[in-house]
């Protein structure tokens, strides 16, 4: 997603985020100053609906507004075939370890001897 907070907020005369936190408290929303310069700074990783939706009522705007889809992004992420979402690398190995099997380390140290019988 696009994120056009900043956008949104200087085509209501709003050029800080200080302003900004000053009017979501007005309107009921207190948030840290971590948060609202996550919020300010790019995209928030994660934001409650309560959230937006008394930012888009103190911004006079929509979720629509603040928030653009990106389906390139979207579909850079997607794996190439069934074997990637499977957790492997793609050339057919469920391990993602290219159809070598896996390394194993030697023990160091007493060997063990086998108990009498």
């Amino acid at each position: 997603m696009q994120w056009s907070l900043r956008l949104r907020a200087a085509e209501r005369g709003i050029w800080k985020s200080a302003q900004l936190r000053r009017m979501l408290a007005d309107a009921g929303l207190e948030i840290s100053a971590g948060k609202m310069s996550s919020w300010w700074a790019g995209t928030p990783p994660t934001m409650r609906l309560e959230e937006l939706d008394v930012l888009c009522a103190v911004l006079k705007c929509t979720p629509n507004d603040l928030m653009t889809p990106e389906p390139d992004k979207v579909a850079a992420r997607r794996p190439r075939n069934t074997d990637a979402a499977n957790g492997g690398n793609g050339d057919g190995d469920p391990n993602g370890n290219g159809g070598t099997p896996p390394a194993v380390t030697p023990r160091l140290g007493k060997p063990r001897s086998t108990p009498p019988l």
